[in-house]
């Protein structure tokens, strides 16, 4: 950064200090940061427009040469245009082509494939419950309240013991000591 080195910066942070003062020095310094954020950010825009002016350049250098190509192949098809025409002897001869003939017509058929037969399945059928299949639980039946003498108190339910987690970390064979 414009190879400044930290003891100079400290050079010029005493020295501000000393002109400036320390009751001043804060604002000083916020002033300094919104310049250096304006200045970047108008760099910024600067580079940001060179760009697009150099991707302007480059389209256009882009279009200049599509249009030359394209009026190259307009110009070479309005010329006089002849397909390029086989000499004779390179054809192939009728001799050479019956050969071919027969020697197709000597390879046998190929066997035709047997006959596929597909039944529609029943859709529309239901299908039936197996008797094994599992009966669905029944919901316990909710309690039915008493009306309770006012001088009796319910007894309170007796505390669970915690449950033991077992972790992940523990090898096999090994209890947790927890």
């Amino acid at each position: 950064m414009f190879d400044i080195a930290w003891s100079e910066f400290m050079l010029i942070g005493a020295v501000a200090l000393v002109v400036i003062g320390p009751k001043d020095l804060p604002k000083a310094m916020r002033t300094v940061g919104q310049a250096v954020g304006k200045i970047r950010r108008m760099a910024s825009e600067f580079q940001g427009q060179f760009n697009d002016a150099m991707r302007e350049a480059e389209l256009h250098d882009l279009k200049k040469e599509v249009e030359d190509i394209g009026g190259s192949v307009s110009s070479a098809m309005n010329s006089d245009f002849k397909p390029i025409e086989m000499p004779a002897s390179a054809g192939l001869d009728d001799a050479a082509l019956k050969e071919a003939e027969a020697k197709l017509a000597a390879i046998p058929a190929p066997e035709p494939l047997p006959p596929v037969e597909i039944t529609p399945a029943d859709i529309a059928a239901p299908a039936e419950p197996s008797p094994e299949a599992k009966p669905k639980r029944a919901r316990k039946p909710a309690p039915v309240e008493v009306a309770a003498e006012p001088a009796s108190q319910p007894e309170p339910a007796p505390a669970k013991a915690p449950r033991k987690r077992k972790t992940a970390a523990a090898e096999p064979g090994e209890g947790s000591a927890a």
